[in-house]
C-alpha cells in the first residue's frame, strides 16, 4: 500500500474520532449546537435537531472508520467521500443561504477538515487505482 493512502487513512481515523465527539456533545446536551455550530439564530435549534446531528455525526463516523479499516472498498470509499461533500454542503447552505451559521474559529475549522478530506480522498483515488494488484472486489 503506498504511503499515502496509510496517511489518508490514519486522517479518516482522526476524523472519525472527531465526529464521535461532535455526536456525543449533540447527545447530552443541545446547547453545543447553539453555541458552537448555528450561532446565528440559536432560537432555532432544539433537542430534536441536536439528536438528528448527532445520528448524522455517528452514521459518518462510523463510515469514515470503516473506510479507514477498508480503504480498497471502492464502494465504501466513494460514500465515505460523499460523507464529507454532504457535511461541507450542509454546512455552506446554512452559513450562505439560510444564514444561521456565522463564520466562526469552530465553523472555518470544521469546513477546514472538510476541504482537505475532500481533497485527499481524491487525490487518494489516483492512489487505489495506480496500485498494482489492487484487490478488487468481485462480483457473482
Amino acid at each position: 500500500m503506498s504511503r499515502f493512502l496509510n496517511v489518508l487513512r490514519s486522517w479518516l481515523v482522526m476524523t472519525s474520532v472527531i465526529t464521535v465527539g461532535h455526536s456525543l456533545q449533540s447527545f447530552r446536551d443541545h446547547t453545543f449546537l447553539y453555541e458552537k455550530i448555528y450561532t446565528s439564530k440559536p432560537d432555532l435549534v432544539n433537542g430534536l435537531q441536536s439528536l438528528t446531528f448527532g445520528v448524522w455525526m455517528l452514521l459518518s463516523s462510523v463510515v469514515r472508520g470503516l473506510c479507514a479499516i477498508d480503504i480498497h472498498n471502492k464502494m465504501l470509499y466513494y460514500i465515505t467521500l460523499w460523507t464529507f461533500f454532504i457535511g461541507m454542503g450542509h454546512f455552506l447552505f446554512e452559513m450562505f443561504v439560510f444564514g444561521t451559521v456565522a463564520p466562526t474559529i469552530f465553523m472555518l475549522a470544521i469546513l477546514t477538515v472538510a476541504s482537505i478530506s475532500i481533497l485527499g480522498m481524491l487525490v487518494g483515488l489516483r492512489h487505489l487505482e495506480a496500485e498494482p494488484g489492487s484487490r478488487q472486489k468481485k462480483r457473482n
